[in-house]
């Protein structure tokens, strides 16, 4: 038996782990999810976070566990996790699809050079959000999801803090082990990436998913995670 924090990505909350968490309590695990981190919501654009108060706010979640914890993250969730990294209670860190930053480097970074992805619209306000175009909203981020489901869930995306994407990464030394899971349908983070950050890994897995298997396979995901040691 494990105890799971999983944190979700930029855009959403940690309603879309519902079946992945289900499927890992079913199997007699423990799983604390991360509801919603500061940097993303639908109130005042000038109170939303930065990756400081979302590493904070998770940090939080894994002090309330009490106990070690394996911590997934999956996409931005990825540069969250890494600020924990040398958190004592942490014994195994999995990146889903997710961004693997080395010291010093902030999303932005990792996106590289030039605008951001076509798939997100950044505003005066100092947020970014999801194009309101359902289809290329979908084939970036659940082309492997029903359309019907996908348009469901894209609609419930919100606003993302630019502060978010410009923080540098303090990337702590951790001690302990991790798993880096390829999504090898994605069309939001590069697999080529994905494989440059995986080989900084101690096991890798693979699945043959879009950006998000949480709800295009929870079941194989929830097999993934399971195997972590």
């Amino acid at each position: 038996m494990s105890n799971y924090v999983l944190v979700h990505g930029g855009f959403v909350g940690g309603w879309y782990w519902r079946e992945t968490a289900a499927l890992l309590e079913k199997d007699g695990h423990r799983v604390h999810v991360v509801e919603q981190m500061p940097s993303a919501g639908r109130g005042d654009p000038a109170q939303l976070g930065d990756l400081r108060a979302d590493a904070d706010h998770v940090k939080r979640v894994i002090d309330a566990v009490g106990e070690p914890v394996v911590l997934v993250g999956h996409s931005y969730g990825g540069m969250v996790i890494t600020e924990l990294a040398d958190h004592p209670a942490v014994v195994h860190t999995v990146y889903l699809s997710a961004f693997w930053p080395q010291r010093g480097q902030s999303l932005s970074d990792l996106f590289g050079d030039g605008p951001p992805p076509g798939w997100i619209v950044a505003h005066d306000n100092g947020t970014a959000t999801v194009t309101d175009d359902l289809e290329v909203a979908r084939q970036a981020l659940c082309a492997d999801v029903d359309p019907a489901r996908a348009a469901e869930e894209l609609r419930r995306l919100i606003p993302q803090s630019m502060s978010s994407f410009g923080t540098p990464s303090s990337a702590p030394d951790r001690k302990h082990r991790t798993t880096y899971i390829i999504c090898e349908q994605d069309n939001a983070v590069p697999v080529a990436a994905q494989e440059q950050m995986a080989a900084a890994a101690d096991h890798v897995e693979r699945l043959p998913s879009s950006h998000q298997p949480m709800a295009s396979m929870p079941d194989k995901l929830a097999e993934a995670l399971a195997r972590v040691r």
